[in-house]
């Protein structure tokens, strides 16, 4: 019985690993790994911001629209719950990204508004703030793009014939993944020119009718 049993096991361990079903395992390890990474850095950003702002209000506290719209995006995304089973739910996905995509534009407001105050941004403490805030911003990018390529190694094998039925039989689902559409304009801060507008020139007038010859 014993003989019976370990040859069964070989057999299903073939079977298995004929159908994809190590490979399976591996991605979704990977995925799970990327996955992680991504919020650690999210954390990471979001762990700056209480600093951040304090350093901005002790010079700038008249900006006072510009702070409260860092604080409430980071509340919203400190607001919902990134499990690991956030992953596997498109419309939570989607809301976290949006959460998220608002804190970095909220951020990019509140760097640009900074220009206008040469004291702060002289502040040494501002500037060690700036520095992390864009390096966790690069880290959030690395992280961002090794996830998006882990998820479609992921998906692709529990789609791919014969692993997709090794993936039906053991409840393997695809995975959401960040949608980059305008993720490009999301990411970059909006150009603002302080210049004053030119002046208008004057329009040409046209001299007066001549006067009728008598």
């Amino acid at each position: 019985m014993g003989k019976f049993a370990l040859a069964l096991a070989a057999v299903a361990g073939l079977f298995l690993s004929g159908c994809g079903y190590n490979t399976i395992q591996t991605t979704d390890e990977q995925t799970k790994a990327a996955w992680s990474e991504v919020l650690n850095q999210y954390q990471r950003r979001a762990d700056l911001i209480p600093n951040l702002v304090k350093t901005v209000q002790g010079y700038a506290a008249q900006e006072q629209t510009v702070l409260l719209g860092v604080t409430e995006a980071r509340a919203k995304v400190g607001s919902i719950q990134a499990t690991p089973e956030l992953v596997n739910d498109p419309a939570a996905m989607a809301k976290f990204q949006a959460a998220q995509s608002q804190l970095t534009s909220a951020l990019s407001r509140l760097l640009v508004v900074t220009e206008n105050y040469p004291q702060l941004k002289s502040d040494q403490n501002f500037r060690d703030l700036q520095a992390q805030l864009e390096g966790t911003e690069n880290r959030i990018t690395v992280a961002r793009n090794r996830y998006i390529q882990a998820v479609q190694a992921y998906n692709l094998t529990i789609r791919s014939f014969p692993s997709n039925l090794t993936a039906m039989m053991f409840g393997y689902k695809t995975k959401a993944n960040f949608a980059v559409e305008n993720e490009a304009a999301i990411s970059k801060p909006p150009s603002v020119d302080f210049a004053p507008p030119p002046a208008a020139q004057p329009q040409a007038t046209q001299p007066p009718p001549a006067a009728p010859a008598h």
